[in-house]
């Protein structure tokens, strides 16, 4: 615990798991930083995101700015009194005149190990490379987008059966975590910050779009099985059959077996529905059809007539 003025700044759940571990910790929030009300569903009502909803439950300060780095926005942000800024996936840039408010810093918890994925998707993207691990990394941020210092490290091991949902639960914990184990090190002066590795050819991991989850049957049944994890449960890995929409939620894959195209339907000898890609079958386990629920594949081929040889897509 630290008498220190701590100002957070951040947006999704992943953000709030963070927020709540330095509120556990005892630390002194003078104000919570977070993106405006997004409106949701057929209604378009106002949503708060899941920081402001606990931070309304705690009582605290709350400010949402449509953009942080206009002059009156920064000076909101001053009259917080930060001694250290923390960011979680807060989902704007921080200008240098924010930046250099706070006497300790703003500190970052990004959802990758820097260097690699650095931007704002990393959790996603690294179940779409195959990684089998990632993790969580504190840095001291500066003008760059995730370019600053980092101070510490942890390692977060992805499953076979992850999703883009299930990993950022894992690396939301390891976060909270070991933000309260280094904040103490970064008040009292002790943290070690190591630069950064040149590393002049790593892409940038950009803001997903919700047209990334349709599924190209030309791309091998490896690399859309992993789409098909990556972006549950947001946007979805999705196509069409027969016109209709059609999201794919689980899956796994098989070897190729007859003569087709990419895209077509198939059943194996047990009866099983698989779909021919590029190079491999899927098969699909759960899905969803529009304007019915998410169910298992057997339950959608009782009440849903597919032929052998049509297609998706």
């Amino acid at each position: 615990m630290s008498d220190a003025n701590v100002v957070f700044m951040g947006t999704p759940e992943l953000a709030a798991e963070v927020l709540r571990a330095i509120l556990d910790a005892g630390y002194n929030v003078t104000g919570v930083v977070t993106q405006p009300d997004r409106a949701k569903g057929r209604k378009k009502t106002p949503v708060m995101c899941p920081v402001k909803e606990l931070a309304v439950r705690e009582g605290l300060r709350v400010f949402q700015p449509q953009k942080v780095r206009l002059p009156e926005a920064v000076e909101e942000v001053r009259s917080m009194e930060p001694d250290v800024i923390i960011v979680a996936a807060f989902g704007q840039i921080l200008p240098k005149s924010l930046l250099d408010i706070p006497k300790f810093g703003c500190i970052n918890v990004h959802a990758s190990l820097l260097p690699e994925y650095r931007g704002a998707a990393p959790i996603q993207q690294a179940i779409l490379d195959g990684k089998k691990e990632t993790g969580v990394t504190i840095m001291r941020m500066d003008e760059g987008l995730d370019t600053g210092d980092m101070i510490s490290k942890r390692t977060v091991l992805i499953s076979g059966e992850d999703t883009g949902g299930s990993l950022t639960e894992k690396l939301s914990k390891a976060g909270a975590e070991l933000l309260v184990e280094t904040l103490p090190g970064i008040l009292n002066g002790e943290a070690v910050c190591t630069p950064q590795p040149a590393c002049p050819d790593m892409p940038y991991v950009r803001t997903i779009k919700k047209e990334q989850g349709r599924i190209d049957w030309n791309e091998d049944a490896d690399s859309i099985c992993r789409k098909v994890r990556a972006y549950s449960p947001w946007p979805s890995a999705f196509t069409e059959i027969d016109g209709n929409p059609f999201k794919i939620w689980r899956a796994h894959t098989g070897q190729s077996f007859g003569e087709g195209k990419p895209g077509e339907i198939a059943f194996d000898a047990e009866g099983h529905m698989a779909v021919r890609t590029g190079e491999g079958m899927l098969y699909p386990d759960e899905v969803q059809i529009a304007g019915k629920k998410r169910m298992p594949v057997s339950d959608f081929l009782r009440g849903y007539k597919v032929s052998p040889g049509s297609m998706m897509g």
